[in-house]
């Protein structure tokens, strides 16, 4: 007997040029390949993307398109089951539609009869009453179900559904390896004479833009104190470029041969690698921080959504500020901080991180051990 082929679809925010979504699909497909070989399953992917042209071509998988309702349908009926996850799929703060979507695809693999795996998911914020009946009832008939975060678990049990039902694992992304790990250093290495890099992901939030006035703010008193150098890491094309762009101009041309910004950088390890060779970042979007807690990089949260803060609980640390009360000044004194402390921080912190990416892969060891039981019993 051969080994077993299960084609899988995977549903979530894929394609739309944002790193650490593309970053999710990445993990979630090297997880898949590793945990299959070790119980003798072998995973077919089918992902769901607004871009399935890009997507195949970047991944080497078949992509059919998540907004068209027949290639939709005709990849879940061919499939021996749907993956929904990671990210941030079932919350309405963005936009009311985007919790139907997904339980969308969820309720149609199930009338399919195909098996469903919510992987490690961060749920909410749920404002809308209504929804919570709707998760709940889609969760229930799904054969395994977990989140990124004890706060995820909290409203899922708000909702109705056992605690025992929903397992905790770190996010995905923190099991990401680099392409080739070989040619990049460790940041825990020996730190160099090269003056230190500080890596910056921001993104517009505030309307007014004060929290990206506060980290200019923030990154100048920096540069007066230091000799860092300032690498913008745009994680969401192109926007995050545009912001990026936004906080370079606002330092002026004092500071303008000590700023530079990685443009273009699509593929989720070439900005992991980027993450990897700076000495401290300060970060907004969530898998920047992943990213950079995955090598061991120190890291400055500036929080404009609950999932910021919730990962860097898991770290035991918090954001220096919020996008509600922007403050360059909390910003700047944890920068220096970390900057005269790097090594110090990552003793302090490597038990934790070791431990969040070794059980990354949880997820994918119960989907290949579902589907290895399931040849077994035939």
């Amino acid at each position: 007997m051969g080994t077993p082929v299960k084609r899988i679809v995977l549903s979530g925010y894929y394609g739309f040029n944002n790193s650490g979504d593309e970053a999710v699909l990445q993990s979630i497909l090297l997880a898949l390949q590793e945990q299959g070989e070790r119980q003798g399953v072998t995973f077919h992917p089918v992902v769901l993307s607004v871009n399935p042209a890009e997507t195949a071509r970047t991944y080497g998988v078949e992509s059919a398109h998540r907004m068209r309702p027949m290639e939709l349908w005709k990849a879940l009926r061919g499939a021996d089951g749907l993956i929904s996850g990671g990210g941030s799929l079932l919350q309405d703060e963005t936009s009311p539609k985007t919790i139907p979507y997904y339980l969308g695809v969820i309720r149609l693999a199930q009338l399919l009869g195909k098996p469903v795996f919510v992987y490690s998911q961060g749920i909410g914020p749920v404002h809308r009453p209504k929804f919570f009946g709707w998760i709940r009832s889609a969760f229930q008939r799904c054969r395994v179900v977990t989140v990124r975060d004890e706060e995820s678990k909290a409203l899922l049990q708000q909702m109705g559904l056992s605690g025992s039902e929903v397992e905790v694992v770190p996010d995905p992304v923190m099991g990401m390896p680099l392409k080739n790990a070989a040619r990049h250093r460790d940041p825990a290495g020996a730190d160099s004479g090269l003056a230190p890099v500080i890596g910056v992901s921001v993104r517009f939030w505030n309307k007014d833009r004060s929290e990206l006035d506060a980290a200019a703010e923030a990154l100048r008193k920096v540069m007066e104190e230091t000799d860092a150098v300032v690498r913008f890491l745009p994680f969401h094309l192109p926007s995050d470029e545009e912001a990026s762009e936004y906080v370079a101009q606002r330092l002026g041309e004092t500071y303008k041969h000590r700023i530079s910004i990685a443009k273009g950088v699509t593929h989720p390890q070439d900005m992991l690698a980027e993450t990897a060779s700076v000495s401290v970042l300060l970060g907004m979007r969530l898998h920047s921080l992943i990213y950079a807690a995955g090598r061991y990089v120190p890291m400055v949260g500036i929080s404009y959504d609950p999932k910021i803060d919730q990962f860097l609980n898991r770290l035991s640390m918090q954001a220096a500020c919020s996008t509600q009360a922007p403050n360059a000044a909390a910003i700047a004194e944890a920068l220096l901080h970390l900057l005269k402390s790097r090594e110090a921080w990552r003793e302090d912190k490597r038990q934790v991180i070791e431990r969040l990416k070794s059980e990354a892969h949880r997820p994918a060891e119960r989907i290949a051990a579902f589907y290895s039981k399931a040849q077994g019993r035939r």
